[in-house]
């Protein structure tokens, strides 16, 4: 698979990027660059595909993704508007020698690890005012609010890891995938056949089916069903209809089916995954 690779620019008169993104600026297609992201969701609620990794994103949700690492957010509804604040950085942006130090070897550790992490519980408090003191500092301030959001990720334990050690060879644009991906959001929650979705990549079913587990690490059948139980998942969590309502609303037909591949996503149930947000 190739993935458009986007060329990020830093600040004026700054070693990185610190910037917000507002409708329509903020869609991105499914993307990659060297550069090593922060960002927080100031505005909306969609889905996100990281590296091969699916889930919701809502408002003060933080993720950080490593460079290189493929990720595509997309808005719940077209007329949506949204905004993040992003940072960007690459591992060289302090000079070569700088994370040889001995004192910035939690750091290095971390942009080591090729991963996709959300930061979760009091790490996520600790970052989003961080994040937003960064966004208005300048010159020295700026470069050492990074460093001690960095070091304060780099210590902690409390966040998800979405995607691991996720290698995309890629190096330019394919429109298929655009389409690909593209097609799926929009249609997930629908009937989808592999004769259907093939034609979409204008390829033959069993060149489709290669070339999307050889690039997105899974089945496009495994995709769409983790869209699907991610749709499920909001729904649980930010409406009261009865489970079984919100198995038909996430494009099941069968409550076995939905509550098998629930576990399968989540191991846990339905219920039990509500249970412990209640």
């Amino acid at each position: 698979m190739k993935t458009l690779i986007q060329k990020v620019e830093p600040d004026v008169n700054q070693s990185f990027a610190c910037r917000v993104y507002e409708t329509p600026n903020f869609e991105t297609n499914w993307h990659k660059h060297p550069e090593y992201e922060l960002i927080t969701i100031l505005k909306g609620h969609g889905t996100a595909l990281i590296g091969d990794h699916v889930c919701d994103y809502k408002v003060h949700d933080v993720f950080f993704i490593a460079g290189n690492l493929p990720h595509w957010f997309r808005k719940n509804h077209p007329q949506m508007s949204c905004s993040v604040l992003v940072v960007h950085f690459t591992e060289d942006c302090w000079g070569p020698a700088f994370l040889q130090m001995p004192e910035m070897k939690t750091i290095q550790t971390l942009l080591q690890k090729n991963n996709g992490i959300l930061l979760q519980k009091r790490l996520k408090k600790e970052i989003l005012p961080l994040m937003q003191e960064l966004h208005v500092a300048r010159g020295l301030e700026k470069l050492l609010l990074l460093i001690k959001g960095l070091q304060t990720i780099g210590t902690s334990n409390q966040y998800k890891l979405l995607t691991e050690d996720f290698h995309d060879p890629a190096v330019a644009v394919n429109p298929a995938i655009e389409k690909i991906i593209d097609y799926s959001f929009k249609h997930f929650l629908e009937p989808v056949t592999l004769e259907e979705i093939a034609e979409v990549a204008n390829m033959t079913i069993p060149t489709f089916s290669r070339f999307f587990k050889k690039n997105i690490k899974k089945t496009y059948f495994d995709f769409i069903r983790d869209l699907r139980i991610s749709h499920a998942c909001k729904l649980l969590t930010s409406t009261s209809k009865p489970i079984l309502e919100i198995c038909y609303e996430s494009g099941y037909k069968s409550w076995a089916h939905f509550s098998k591949q629930f576990k399968e996503v989540k191991e846990q149930t339905p219920s039990q995954f509500r249970k412990q947000f209640m």
